[in-house]
């Protein structure tokens, strides 16, 4: 199911899709027809972008996060070229964070990209831009207060997706020091310690609506 207001990228999607083997059951350019072909057509997953007639403001968001509050198990993937704050973080929490994704269109790549991504969130899985978790964490100071400066250097990159390595070299020190700040993050943010980056980033996402 795919919900563009550009008709151009609209037939582009469809066309690219069917490519790679999907099937787009309806494809529609507002948040209304949105909600009204989902009910009708059940799709497996939800492409959808965020500004759409008739207010071009979060239209297309806010239909996805009713969507997942009515069906918590569809899977959503916002395809847009903004972070709409004020309804990212209810989309990326709804359900039980699974089966969701939040990409930028000017920071996809490849087209085997989204098609990966788009897989991954029909499979159940979350795919976040970390774009857009960065913005998330900057409209949410203060709940960090908890963390130490250290820990909070940390967490950030943790929500860019970045291994304990990678952390460990962008912050000169041992990878021991950065694993056992995350488990001092996690603990603080009562969440399990978790190696894989989705459930990590789950863990940050979490803490953003704590």
């Amino acid at each position: 199911m795919l919900a563009e207001d550009s008709v151009l990228l609209r037939d582009g999607l469809t066309g690219l899709l069917a490519r790679f083997g999907h099937e787009v059951v309806a494809s529609v350019g507002d948040a209304e027809a949105l909600v009204a072909a989902v009910a009708e057509h059940a799709p497996d997953v939800v492409v959808t972008d965020v500004r759409m007639p008739p207010g071009f403001q979060d239209e297309g968001l806010r239909a996805a996060v009713g969507l997942r509050e009515r069906s918590p198990g569809l899977p959503v993937l916002v395809l847009s070229q903004y972070v709409q704050r004020s309804y990212a973080a209810e989309l990326l929490d709804s359900g039980d964070g699974t089966g969701v994704g939040y990409l930028l269109k000017d920071r996809v790549g490849q087209v085997e990209e989204f098609v990966e991504a788009l897989a991954e969130v029909a499979d159940g899985g979350t795919v976040v831009d970390p774009e857009v978790v960065r913005q998330l964490l900057r409209r949410r100071r203060d709940p960090l207060e908890r963390l130490s400066p250290r820990e909070r250097e940390v967490l950030a990159l943790i929500a860019e997706g970045k291994s304990n390595g990678a952390v460990a070299r962008q912050l000169v020190v041992s990878e021991a020091a950065v694993g056992k700040h995350i488990g001092s993050i996690f603990t603080k943010l009562d969440r399990p310690p978790a190696d894989d980056t989705h459930r990590r980033v789950l863990a940050v996402l979490a803490f953003l609506r704590a």
